[in-house]
């Protein structure tokens, strides 16, 4: 009924042996289709296993906070699995102005390295007929945002995007969907003091936006705090569908429509 648009089943806040159940608890959870996003050239393979499971499907990219970390060829190797059938998506990529510079680096050198990654992220994503998911946070201001929508207007006429984990206003949505781009709204959307993200889930049109958890990360109320899951994409969906005056079934319908329609996802794989 619902597709946890983001989440990272890779990630070591999951033990090896639990994997299977998490994927189940979402489904009866009525969360039936997750996509799994790998951050790093390691990630790869375990998210390429877990989408062996015809309710998952894999994202591969290189995080923005991991460029450092990755050899200059790692958008080049990701290519070799970009046709995969498991495949859906480009990323996670984009630009953190967030976190502080890593050891080594300048701000400038680290920035720099982060746009050269997306640039390269898009062009792996055009060739490979795949849409991307895209990442940005600053401490202040919005520079990473608006240096992404840069990067992404360049390639908008030939591959989608999504500003995944939306959480400032309403003015800034409209840009990507002006753009030709998606938002997805998670968790903090049911924060009590999530004022401007309440507002950009009310004024987004039907069709523009998609749900996620991006769990383990950001457990929506009443589990913050706590480690997230994709069954909390429920959770999401009820508490967005209530804010825009809609009923969960009318939700789903558009949100479905727009994930299948991004990820390539087909209703004999669901």
């Amino acid at each position: 009924m619902i597709t946890d648009s983001h989440c990272h089943l890779a990630s070591a806040r999951y033990a090896d042996e639990e994997r299977g159940e998490i994927i189940r608890r979402a489904a009866e959870a009525g969360v039936t289709r997750m996509v799994t996003l790998a951050t790093c050239l390691d990630d790869v393979p375990l998210n390429l296993r877990l989408a062996e499971d015809p309710r998952v499907k894999a994202a591969i990219g290189i995080h923005p906070c991991d460029v450092h970390n990755a050899p200059d060829d790692a958008v080049e190797r990701l290519a070799a699995s970009a046709g995969d059938p498991r495949v859906c998506a480009i990323g996670e990529t984009g630009l953190d102005y967030f976190h502080p510079t890593p050891e080594g680096w300048n701000e400038t050198d680290f920035r720099n390295r982060q746009r050269d990654f997306l640039i390269r992220h898009f062009e792996l994503a055009e060739s490979s007929g795949l849409n991307i998911v895209i990442h940005t946070r600053d401490r202040e201001g919005r520079g990473s945002f608006e240096d992404a929508l840069r990067i992404y207007s360049d390639f908008s006429d030939r591959v989608r995007a999504v500003f995944h984990c939306f959480v400032s206003e309403w003015e800034l949505a409209e840009k990507v969907i002006a753009t030709g781009g998606l938002v997805s709204f998670g968790g903090v959307a049911t924060f009590r003091n999530a004022d401007l993200v309440k507002a950009a889930v009310k004024r987004c049109p039907a069709g523009s936006f998609m749900l996620e958890t991006d769990s383990p990360y950001l457990a929506p109320e009443p589990m913050r705090g706590k480690r997230n899951e994709p069954a909390y994409a429920m959770r999401v969906a009820e508490a967005v569908a209530s804010l825009r005056g809609e009923t969960l079934e009318e939700l789903a319908a558009h949100t479905e429509a727009v994930a299948e329609m991004f990820f390539r996802w087909r209703d004999d794989s669901a």
